[in-house]
């Protein structure tokens, strides 16, 4: 009952690759165990070895190992829903998570995989004052505090990281590198991640993120002008943060809604297509002679047009103007600007050129022998890296009513629909793993309302205790959770009532919290096992039949947000996840007839517990009655 161990995911592809690298070592319990001979890969990786104290380019800090190895080892963690702080449990498809962060994403992994299209994080700044997360799971619970002097009700760890700490930047990338790299893997093909920082850190966070997401997936580094009040003491006022964006894969990224909305929308680029003659000399566009052939289209009816009025049949709908066909082969002698394109249009047939941002061009001949360029917008950006008029946390305040009171710096809604627009569309993921005052999950109930979108928030959020002296603890919230669901509860009711015509608006969200897993902790050696330890519960006895629910979708790989139905068969409770493709039953004392109807379903998943079978008859026919109505079925017993 836990998540795929990341190592011996690795070592199996290496083994794959180089089976020669493949050596055995012993464990510390002296069994062997399969290992990776890195000297042996080295020298099937380089054809000059660099190792030992030769210089090389490189970004490190220390503990950068521990870091990588907390990436990929698996967590036996769980998460158990609670319904009474949910809203609309049952038919929402989005999650609000409570928990440590990097433990949640290696859940997360085990579901959505490669599914999320768009991160976005505003992690801690390292100001000297905020909140980072204490990795160090060896610690005890006495010795912890003594360290840190921080934690909530739950255990949740959190140190303060001070400049006056050795360790400053360093313990900041320990915090966020590990975390990126279990992101990345959440990442879609066509996924970016967008990530706000400042000053303090923006050095380290664009290494860290060219190292995990590769430099040649840097799509932009934003300036956000943030309309802030200014330090009246420092010597050049600081008005702005950065908003760093990486893609998954560069290439496959589309941006289908990319228009920067300072633009006036009377600009030329929201024209369907636009036209431009090109004629433009210089230095890298010297005059040329350049042969327009018989047959090259046109739009005009002049002395090199035929008058059978042939047009492009793939885009005679799209492009409003009546192409013809030249009679005569025609020496054009200018300076062609794409003059390249022009030779690969008239090679290809007249096909439209497809450059690489996918952008379509298409050439026709004008009255005066001119030729101009059609460009279709198609997967044209129109992003400007300088944003402006987005609003400051001032605004972000004023979005968020009285609760703007309880946080020193959250982000305008405006700002996160722009970034959510930019790449998020129809049944989208979008995913916000520092998700502090809950702005990525208003946007995106807004932009829904808008736009008539279908996105979907996952939403996660470390408990952080709220100050006792501070508003928000005095209002009865105690932890920065408690906040950010009351902030999704009263947008999604405000949203609704501003967009009357959103009939099937999702604004709910099921709430997960993070805890240990559902399994008891028990470890035997031999000689301390006996016969009666074969009945013991092996389920913690606080653990409701949802957690066990949601421990075994988490198993397999099912959504945490499918759709779950609770059915009653021969007097037992089975539940229905995704229409039958997960069944499951934890009632006692379940009998043949409970198993027959379930099998009757055919569901592809089947799971109950050890102890529900009424008997020892019911155990011998389980695999039977299975196997004779629904033998493809998986069966799992907990």
């Amino acid at each position: 009952m836990q998540t795929t161990d990341v190592v011996d995911e690795n070592i199996k592809r290496i083994g794959e690759m180089f089976p020669n690298c493949l050596t055995e070592v012993k464990d510390e319990k002296g069994r062997p165990q399969v290992a990776i001979d890195f000297d042996q890969l080295r020298q099937e990786l380089s054809k000059n070895i660099v190792e030992g104290p030769e210089e090389r380019y490189q970004f490190t800090w220390p503990d950068k190992r521990n870091a990588i190895r907390l990436a990929n080892a698996p967590t036996t963690d769980t998460l158990r829903p609670c319904r009474e702080e949910s809203v609309d449990f049952d038919n929402t498809r989005n999650l609000y998570i409570e928990g440590d962060n990097l433990q949640v994403l290696k859940l997360l992994r085990e579901n959505y995989l490669g599914k999320v299209k768009m991160i976005y994080i505003d992690p801690p700044y390292n100001t000297g004052n905020d909140f980072v997360y204490n990795d160090n799971f060896d610690q005890d619970k006495q010795e912890y505090v003594h360290n840190s002097g921080q934690y909530d009700e739950e255990g949740n760890q959190l140190v303060t990281n001070t400049e006056s700490n050795g360790r400053f930047h360093t313990d900041w990338l320990n915090m966020i590198y590990p975390r990126l790299k279990v992101a990345k893997d959440l990442l879609s093909e066509d996924g970016v991640i967008f990530i706000s920082i400042n000053d303090y850190e923006i050095d380290n966070l664009h290494k860290a993120c060219s190292e995990v997401f590769g430099n040649s997936n840097k799509l932009a580094c934003f300036c956000w002008r943030t309309d802030g009040n200014f330090d009246n003491q420092a010597r050049i006022k600081s008005c702005h943060e950065y908003i760093m964006l990486y893609a998954k894969k560069e290439t496959l990224v589309y941006m289908p809604n990319a228009i920067d909305p300072n633009i006036p929308k009377t600009s030329k680029i929201f024209k369907e297509e636009i036209r431009n003659t090109i004629i433009k000399n210089g230095i890298k566009n010297p005059v040329s002679d350049v042969l327009i052939p018989k047959g090259f289209p046109s739009d005009v009816e002049n002395c090199y047009i035929d008058k059978s009025n042939v047009v492009w049949p793939q885009y005679n709908e799209s492009i409003e103007i009546n192409h013809f066909r030249t009679q005569n082969d025609v020496i054009a002698r200018t300076g062609w600007a794409s003059k390249a394109q022009l030779l690969e249009f008239i090679s290809g047939g007249y096909k439209p050129v497809v450059d690489n941002k996918g952008q379509e061009t298409l050439f026709v001949m004008t009255k005066t022998g001119a030729i101009e360029t059609i460009k279709k917008r198609g997967n044209t950006s129109h992003v400007i890296s300088v944003l402006n008029n987005m609003g400051g946390t001032q605004k972000a305040t004023v979005d968020m009513g009285e609760l703007g009171n309880y946080f020193d710096y959250p982000k305008p809604v405006s700002l996160m629909k722009y970034l959510t627009s930019m790449y998020s569309k129809d049944d989208d993921i979008v995913l916000d793993f520092f998700s502090g005052s809950a702005t990525t999950a208003h946007a995106v109930m807004q932009l829904n309302a808008e736009d008539g979108g279908k996105r979907k928030f996952v939403m996660v959020q470390l408990p952080e205790p709220t100050d006792e002296k501070s508003e928000a603890y005095k209002a009865g919230y105690k932890n920065i959770c408690e906040i950010g669901k009351e902030r999704i509860r009263r947008a999604g009711k405000k949203i609704k009532e501003e967009h009357p015509e959103a009939k099937n608006l999702d604004t709910g969200f099921r709430v997960l919290k993070l805890d240990s897993s559902n399994m008891q902790d028990v470890y035997y050696t031999p000689e301390e096992f006996n016969e009666r330890d074969l009945f013991e519960d092996n389920i913690k006895p606080d653990r409701t039949e949802e957690d066990l629910l949601f421990q075994t979708m988490i198993d397999l790989g099912i959504e945490l947000s499918a759709k779950i139905e609770q059915t009653q068969i021969a007097g037992k409770t089975v539940w229905n996840v995704s229409d039958g493709y997960l069944m499951a039953c934890f009632d006692e004392a379940v009998n043949e007839t409970t198993i027959t109807e379930i099998a009757k379903q055919q569901p592809y998943y089947f799971v109950m517990r050890d102890k529900c079978l009424a008997n020892d008859n019911v155990a011998d026919n389980f695999e039977q009655i299975f196997n004779h109505y629904s033998k493809d079925t998986i069966r799992r017993i907990l």
